[in-house]
């Protein structure tokens, strides 16, 4: 019968230590969480507390009104809020699929020498400041888009999306384009780290199998970080729909809803970082906290929304290896 080697216990006070060590990590992350709670509520305060002037003289109105005269004090946020969702959606469209493209192949496809150099290429796009971007729609993208908009509207006029060509390029395409280039660094750079997170074991052994890289890629890595994408596609939606520096070089400022891409038009984050600072009066000041207040409901809601489908995702994945299992 042999004898069991005796087993080393730890001493008291590396126990000791360690639970002490476990209470403050505890302690610091719920600090965390209750600041980024209450800096949420205090802000979500302080928006409505100075735009209930508004929110008291135009209700709901102020959502469905096209008028923007501080002059007269007449306020209204649909052209905005449209401004914004269509200027953002634009560039979630482009931005999204490609910027997933780009992660996959960094992460799966090119090899070592060209991830190691086109990776960090793509995270310094994304801290390039947005008054870069800005310049750049103004320099190369405004005069580009004046001297295609003919031409486009010759062979598309029929589109309403392609409608009379302007003088100065500046419009909600190229807002949309500028938003495009901002959010594609942070889709891509973050969907690659996703990805390379993936268990190496998991994608040889489908290799293994004899699945393709293609089938690797669709039915291993996508879906394990499906939630996860969905997190950096939100992220980047909410750097589009916030952005106003940027949009607010390229955009022109204009009210009215039109489907012509190639019209001025404005957004709720540009519209308040031109006008803010030199308020007509008090109701127009009420007026922008108003149209911020919008926009944080806004960013609020996608954000809540792409929780709900990333969890229904991981929910189904959550059921389908159960019944493999």
């Amino acid at each position: 019968m042999g004898v069991t080697a005796p087993v080393a216990r730890r001493p008291a006070h590396a126990k000791r230590a360690s639970r002490t060590g476990d209470r403050v990590m505890r302690g610091l992350c719920a600090l965390a969480g209750i600041i980024v709670a209450i800096t949420l509520v205090d802000l979500g305060y302080q928006l409505i507390h100075n735009s209930s002037p508004a929110i008291s003289k135009f209700g709901l109105g102020f959502f469905g009104s096209q008028t923007w005269a501080p002059n007269f004090k007449e306020f209204g946020a649909a052209d905005m809020i449209y401004g914004t969702a269509v200027s953002s959606a634009i560039a979630l469209l482009i931005a999204a699929p490609l910027g997933i493209a780009i992660a996959i192949y960094l992460s799966m496809i090119a090899p070592r020498r060209v991830a190691a150099v086109v990776g960090p290429l793509v995270e310094m796009l994304a801290a390039v400041p947005s008054i870069i971007y800005g310049f750049w729609g103004v320099i190369v993208l405004a005069p580009f888009i004046q001297k295609i908009e003919p031409g486009l509207h010759n062979a598309l006029g029929w589109i309403p999306l392609f409608g009379e060509p302007q003088t100065t390029g500046i419009s909600m395409l190229a807002a949309a384009i500028v938003l495009t280039l901002m959010i594609l660094p942070i889709q891509a750079s973050l969907c690659r780290d996703l990805f390379l997170t993936v268990p190496r074991e998991l994608t040889e052994g489908a290799e293994a199998l004899g699945s393709t890289r293609w089938e690797v890629i669709r039915g291993i890595v996508i879906p394990s970080t499906l939630s996860g994408v969905s997190a950096a596609t939100v992220l980047a939606l909410g750097r589009a729909l916030g952005e106003a520096i940027a949009v607010s070089l390229v955009i022109g400022d204009a009210n009215g809803i039109h489907p012509n891409l190639f019209l001025p038009a404005s957004t709720l984050a540009e519209r308040i970082a031109n006008q803010f600072p030199s308020p007509v009066n008090s109701l127009h000041t009420a007026s922008m906290f108003y149209a911020g207040t919008i926009l944080l409901g806004i960013c609020l809601l996608t954000s809540v929304l792409a929780r709900v489908i990333a969890g229904r995702f991981d929910v189904e994945r959550r059921y389908a290896r159960a019944a493999m299992a």
